[in-house]
């Protein structure tokens, strides 16, 4: 993997991570890159937030994935604290390089050092790719998700 570091987005990440959301066939339907002012101010509500890791991948001063972890305290499961993985991207010059193994291993290692007991994420059901990803990764389809858009 050479020389990646691994550390929290700044601003200036924001073009880039928006870059890799609408680099697939969802995020082209539903991600904007030339207007960054909501990435940017999504940016600024998640910096205050203690409860979020919004980190990136860097080699070589370019960044090369990134995800979202959310830490939630909850009640349920004896008062268990979880996290959830979001926005899992890793840009396309790195696909089949062990880069998105090394996003999701640090995201399991952070929510450990959080306490937590479980790590959840989804995945929209067409990312078949990527359930393989994950269920490698030994996490295990054991729900079926629902959103509602408002």
């Amino acid at each position: 993997m050479g020389n990646l570091e691994m550390r929290a987005v700044v601003a200036e990440d924001v073009p880039a991570i928006v870059g890799m959301l609408a680099d697939d066939p969802l995020g082209a339907l539903r991600e904007s890159p030339d207007d960054l002012a909501p990435y940017l101010a999504a940016y600024e509500r998640l910096s205050a937030d203690p409860n979020q890791r919004l980190v990136v991948a860097v080699r070589d001063g370019r960044v090369m994935g990134t995800l979202q972890l959310t830490i939630v305290p909850g009640l349920s499961r004896r008062g268990a604290t979880r996290s959830i993985i979001e926005g899992v991207r890793v840009h396309a010059d790195e696909w089949g390089s062990g880069l998105g193994t090394r996003l999701i291993e640090w995201a399991i290692e952070e929510s450990r050092r959080a306490q937590c007991q479980l790590v959840q994420l989804t995945s929209d059901n067409t990312r078949t790719d990527a359930h393989r990803f994950y269920e490698r990764l030994g996490f295990q389809a054991s729900h079926m998700g629902f959103k509602l858009q408002l």
